[in-house]
């Protein structure tokens, strides 16, 4: 159980795939202008992840190992994603269509989120079992929407102050993201 905990944490604080392994930069960047559709956005690519290493796991140890076919992992991991971006937008598109229509074209974009790729590879190029795979990709999610919703806050932040001319829109953004990314590297060595 200390072991779950660990990798949980983990990814959560020291390895956050979008502070730390810069993954998934494109919807951190685009969705985080208001708190609500960055805490959807959260929700949707953690279910996804999730959802995923549930699937690519069994997938990867029982059907693509045993033929040899351990060279196709990413072609059939990226269906399997898609396939799930697809539940999430049908379900957000019928139940909240007003976080459906906030999200917009990043929505669909989960499917080439590295950062969703990448925690289902990670998961299995770290040798870890299924259980260890679920938490890593739990930990993955809530560290990738912990992220969402403090530059939420930071963007807002920087939005309503006054800056220099030269620093407003795109300059403002990237260098208040990587402080709060260079506030992450305070979590490194704890785990």
């Amino acid at each position: 159980m200390k072991s779950l905990l660990v990798i949980l944490l983990s990814a959560i604080f020291v390895d956050n795939f979008v502070l730390s392994k810069f993954m998934g930069i494109c919807p951190f960047l685009g969705v985080s202008k208001k708190l609500d559709s960055a805490a959807g956005m959260g929700a949707a690519v953690t279910f996804v992840m999730v959802c995923a290493t549930l699937c690519t796991y069994p997938i990867y140890m029982f059907v693509l190992v045993p033929m040899g076919l351990e060279y196709l992992k990413t072609i059939a991991f990226i269906l399997i994603i898609a396939l799930f971006v697809q539940l999430v937008e049908m379900v957000l598109k019928k139940k909240v269509p007003s976080l459906y229509s906030a999200l917009g074209v990043f929505l669909p974009l989960i499917t080439t989120n590295c950062a969703v790729l990448g925690v289902t590879i990670l998961n299995i190029d770290s040798g870890y079992s299924i259980i260890q795979s679920v938490f890593n990709a739990l930990g993955a999610g809530l560290g990738f929407t912990l992220a969402l919703l403090i530059f939420s806050g930071v963007r807002s932040r920087v939005n309503a102050a006054n800056v220099p001319e030269t620093f407003k829109g795109v300059p403002a953004t990237l260098i208040a993201a990587s402080i709060v990314s260079v506030s992450f590297m305070g979590f490194s060595g704890m785990f």
